[in-house]
């Protein structure tokens, strides 16, 4: 794509609002904020805050918008969840420039992200109609035992700035599914995109009520959806603190809640494994969205029979990855999404050299406007490094041998985090044994992808609770009844 299609996609930006009961708001009482371009720092728009008079206005629409929702059938939300699909592959091009714009993803991963979260409306559109229940074979004659599943009620979603359109369409499709109502807060840093997606599916036929978006102060919209007694439910996309805090928050109302949180994955490559060919698909893994994303594959524990040659392969496309804003033609890495990162990312590796880890490449700020760091591999970085402790959720990965498949697993089940893991082997038997040692809540085999619309996706212990996509993903948004007839 031309670099001219940056300035005509900056001037295409959206106004932004809020939206609450089926209309939009302007708002901006409380507040407004700035979005930036992070290729180059630019301001792109000003964000409204959301008012606590307009938290409550969404939290009374969603609860009316539930009431309504919840008797309409399964058929009926699955042929709005269709249309909602539908217009966003309709409006592909548009979305995918409001991605590169507001995250700075390359066109190419903007444009798979869009497809991902139209799949995500098609696949709750056929599951909304497949919410079964059972009969259960009464003890006596002239009784019916039955187990229904019904909507759990209004849910108040949080979504990151990573993935702007998967996260909010997930959470917003399987709820939707369900027959629940959706007071969703997306990042303040991405609101564009979670606009678009909120739109297409407003513009789809969904009573008004139904679906409601809020920006502002995340502290105070937080506290005001978890003390409100008519949202049943929280889902949450986040980090591991922030996720602790809303789910002790929770439960304190009796709410259930979905926490998708950070993790830290591991990649075991056994000696069977090709190294050169594991280390460039690796290369293109760790490297997408810049590293920023919940799954990349971070920790690459390698078989210290091929660890020279993995090393040598993935240093060597990492560095000829070309690292440029995301409507720049071939640019295969973005920037960073904020100046946070950027700090974040020097401290990392700040410390990573002072306990004797080698920065292979990469290791620094590149020149020029925007945040844009170079792509980063650590090698025999200690494991008091806070890099490897920490989730660097961004362009940096770590490179250490290990001995046997005893110290491979180990290794990766060291930390408290479970959310994605990876294991590269040609032997059977390895595979089988790894994926069931490895504590997550993911292990892909011989595969980078950890998560589709139809599968379920979520972690263990520091990673989360409960789980998104798949049956298990729109099933989160119910409550079991049981009802005996006689």
């Amino acid at each position: 794509m031309p670099v001219c299609d940056a300035r005509v996609a900056r001037a295409e930006y959206p106004p932004l609002g809020l939206r609450i009961g089926g209309a939009q708001v302007a708002g901006g009482g409380r507040g407004m904020r700035d979005v930036f371009d992070p290729s180059d720092a630019s301001v792109l728009g000003r964000l409204p805050e959301a008012t606590a008079e307009d938290v409550a206005h969404a939290i009374d629409a969603a609860a009316r918008g539930f009431a309504h929702w919840r008797r309409v059938s399964g058929f009926e939300r699955g042929r709005v969840l269709g249309a909602a699909a539908a217009r966003i592959r309709s409006r592909r091009a548009g979305i995918a420039r409001l991605i590169t714009l507001e995250l700075g993803k390359p066109q190419g991963e903007a444009l798979r992200e869009v497809d991902t979260a139209a799949e995500m409306f098609e696949w709750a559109a056929e599951e909304a109609r497949r919410l079964y229940g059972r009969l259960i074979p009464a003890r006596t004659a002239g009784v019916r035992q039955m187990v229904s599943l019904e909507p759990i009620g209004p849910v108040a979603a949080f979504a990151g700035w990573n993935a702007p359109a998967i996260t909010p369409a997930r959470k917003i499709s399987g709820a939707l599914a369900a027959g629940c109502s959706v007071v969703i807060k997306p990042s303040e840093e991405t609101p564009a995109v979670a606009l678009a997606i909120a739109d297409a599916v407003l513009d789809s036929g969904l009573p008004d009520g139904v679906l409601n978006v809020l920006f502002g102060d995340p502290s105070s919209i937080s506290q005001a959806l978890l003390d409100a007694p008519q949202i049943r439910m929280i889902t949450f996309t986040g980090s591991t603190e922030v996720g602790r805090e809303l789910g002790a928050r929770a439960a304190r109302t009796m709410k259930r809640a979905t926490l998708e949180l950070g993790g830290h994955a591991p990649v075991l490559v056994f000696a069977d494994a090709d190294p050169e060919a594991t280390a460039t698909a690796a290369v293109a893994a760790k490297y997408r969205n810049a590293g920023q994303v919940c799954t990349s594959p971070t920790r690459f524990l390698v078989h210290e029979s091929i660890v020279d040659r993995f090393r040598a392969q993935f240093v060597q496309a990492a560095r000829a990855l070309k690292v440029g804003a995301g409507f720049d033609p071939g640019v295969q890495m973005g920037p960073l999404a904020n100046a946070r990162r950027i700090d974040a990312m020097q401290a990392l590796v700040d410390d990573a050299r002072s306990r004797g880890a080698s920065v292979d490449t990469g290791g620094g700020r590149l020149p020029g406007p925007g945040w844009f760091w170079a792509p980063t591999v650590l090698g025999d970085a200690p494991d008091d490094c806070r890099a490897a402790n920490v989730e660097p959720f961004g362009p940096l990965a770590l490179i250490r041998p290990f001995r046997d498949f005893d110290e491979a697993i180990a290794q990766a089940n060291r930390l408290p985090f479970g959310l994605a893991a990876y294991a590269f082997t040609r032997d059977l038997d390895t595979a089988r044994a790894a994926s069931e040692a490895i504590d997550s809540g993911v292990v892909s085999v011989n595969d980078w992808t950890a998560s589709l619309p139809e599968t379920p996706f979520g972690g263990t212990r520091d990673s989360g609770l409960g789980s998104e996509g798949g049956i298990e993903g729109v099933q989160a948004f119910t409550r079991v009844k049981y009802v005996r007839e006689a």
